[in-house]
């Protein structure tokens, strides 16, 4: 399949992302120089200082909503794509309204309580929406531990062990590997169609 094919097939596709720190706003921007044709994103925090080290903001853009700087750093990327950005804490009654339309979804929370919300919700109210969610990217090296595990619609990304604290914080080479990786599995779903039908292959 060569790039223009690829690009023609993406550009009739929509992917929501959950998220826009790490995961999310490097996963948006790899799918943007992609071709995706439709990002629906949604975020209710604003760039901090603090998350520089690994997401895809810019030191200029500290104290904007991340809705806001996301989609100005993306029509930078590719003018063309279509961004429907969300300021909005999601919840269980607003998840299928929002990302229903979407052909896949990317989980990228930083927390798990709103993880297990989000794939729960998802699970039980959208089932034949591909779910692709990052579990694991805290630290440092220890290549040889992320990888994907599929179930079902459910696809998760990263080693599902090193969680977030103190002495093992989010650093950007782990981030962005996990939140490339969410993005090439959204790639092979999404370009090898059928898959919102339940074929994603065990």
């Amino acid at each position: 399949m060569t790039f223009d094919e690829i690009w023609d097939i993406l550009s009739r596709k929509t992917v929501g992302i959950a998220g826009l720190g790490g995961l999310g706003s490097n996963c948006a921007a790899a799918l943007t120089r992609c071709g995706i044709g439709t990002l629906v994103l949604a975020d209710f925090d604003i760039v901090s200082e603090s998350n520089l080290n690994r997401q895809f903001y810019f030191h200029d853009q500290v104290g904007m909503k991340k809705t806001s700087a996301l989609t100005e750093n993306l029509l930078r990327i590719r003018p063309s794509v279509v961004i429907r950005a969300l300021d909005v804490r999601l919840n269980e009654e607003n998840i299928r309204e929002i990302f229903g339309q979407c052909d896949v979804l990317i989980e990228a929370f930083d927390q798990a309580c709103q993880k297990q919300m989000l794939v729960e919700t998802v699970l039980t109210q959208m089932p034949l929406t591909p779910l692709i969610v990052g579990v694991g990217m805290a630290g440092w090296g220890m290549n040889d531990s992320i990888h994907c595990r599929r179930s079902g619609n459910l696809i998760i990304c990263g080693d599902e062990v090193s969680e977030i604290s103190p002495s093992l914080p989010p650093i950007a080479p782990r981030v962005g590997i996990v939140s490339n990786m969410q993005a090439n599995v959204a790639l092979e779903i999404l370009l090898n169609d059928g898959c919102k039908h339940g074929n994603i292959t065990e």
